[in-house]
């Protein structure tokens, strides 16, 4: 049987809350013994669906944000989830440099970066009912 682990985590859709969720997802992952740059990347997937979830998710007020994180032998799968105004057009959001808030000087690139890193992204959502982003990354074995 492969080795399994699950950890959960929730906290307020505050902006400070970024680097403890990426913090704490890596301290998760770090059983793997990743490399540094498998680390990096899994830590920058990370904030960019956490800022997505802040920002987007809950634009005008505080709520939920909820990682749930499994190890399943050597992969790792991550979801990130809020339940705040959700996301009209998937397909548009995935365009690298779209953004619904340009007066934010975003770059619109978060689902591009998670894509790049991560092995596979599946992102569902609902208009006022919430998004998740589900990421996968399979570590190199030694």
């Amino acid at each position: 049987m492969k080795a399994y682990n699950e950890m959960k985590l929730e906290f307020l859709s505050k902006s400070q809350n970024e680097s403890f969720a990426r913090s704490v997802v890596a301290a998760f992952v770090a059983q793997l013994d990743p490399t540094i740059e498998e680390l990096a990347e899994i830590k920058t997937a990370v904030s960019e669906a956490v800022t997505n979830a802040i920002i987007h998710g809950y634009p005008c007020k505080i709520g939920n944000v909820v990682i749930v994180s499994k190890i399943i032998g050597n992969t790792v799968e991550i979801e990130v989830s809020d339940f705040g105004e959700g996301i009209e057009d998937i397909v548009l959001a995935r365009q690298p440099l779209y953004t619904s808030k340009p007066e934010l000087e975003r770059s619109g690139m978060g689902f591009t970066v998670m894509e790049t890193f991560m092995d596979k992204v599946e992102i569902k959502s609902r208009p006022g009912e919430g998004t998740t982003v589900h990421m996968i990354k399979t570590m190199k074995t030694a």
